[in-house]
């Protein structure tokens, strides 16, 4: 699947300019953004997380289509979709976004919308190229994947992109 859509950033790529593009080995999805976090509170998430899907069973997701948020017409964040599994990730989302708000946590302005996202526009542009590559790649598939884990993720961003350490790992099922 990283493969698949490596290949995909890499005809988006030919087209869209002053795009910062994930690295294939760096894709991911992710269901909530924290911030900086204090490293005393590392147990407390990992609790909060654990809890939040105790009971959960694993499942498969299709990554399938391309898109962009807000549109495809003005575009900031490129990414990839998921299809079969949107449920159970909007479900394990909705349940992460309670547990962490009882940490204190802000809640999320916009619903989930679960997606890989492949790449961020450095300055928000109109692009009609860019735009059709994308309605070009609505229906692609990528792959499945099997959703077994959870994970809590600290990134470091360089100007070489973003390093991605796993601080708590939960097991689905």
């Amino acid at each position: 699947m990283r493969e698949a859509l490596g290949a995909a950033i890499e005809r988006l790529r030919g087209t869209a300019r002053g795009v910062a593009w994930v690295a294939p080995e760096n894709l991911h999805l992710t269901l909530k953004f924290l911030g900086s976090v204090d490293e005393t509170g590392l147990a407390a998430l990992t609790s909060a997380l654990t809890s939040a899907v105790t009971g959960l069973a694993a499942f498969d997701a299709e990554v399938i289509g391309l898109g962009a948020f807000p549109t495809p017409a003005h575009p900031r964040v490129l990414w990839a979709g998921i299809a079969d599994g949107a449920g159970a990730l909007v479900d394990v989302a909705g349940r992460v976004e309670a547990a962490l708000a009882a940490l204190g946590f802000p809640p999320d302005e916009r619903p989930f919308s679960p997606h890989v996202t492949l790449g961020r526009l450095r300055e928000p542009r109109r692009d009609p190229a860019l735009a059709e590559a994308l309605a070009a790649g609505a229906g692609r598939a990528f792959g499945r994947t099997r959703v077994g884990r959870v994970s809590l993720m600290r990134s470091d961003l360089s100007p070489r992109g973003a390093r991605y350490t796993e601080l708590a790992g939960i097991a689905l099922g």
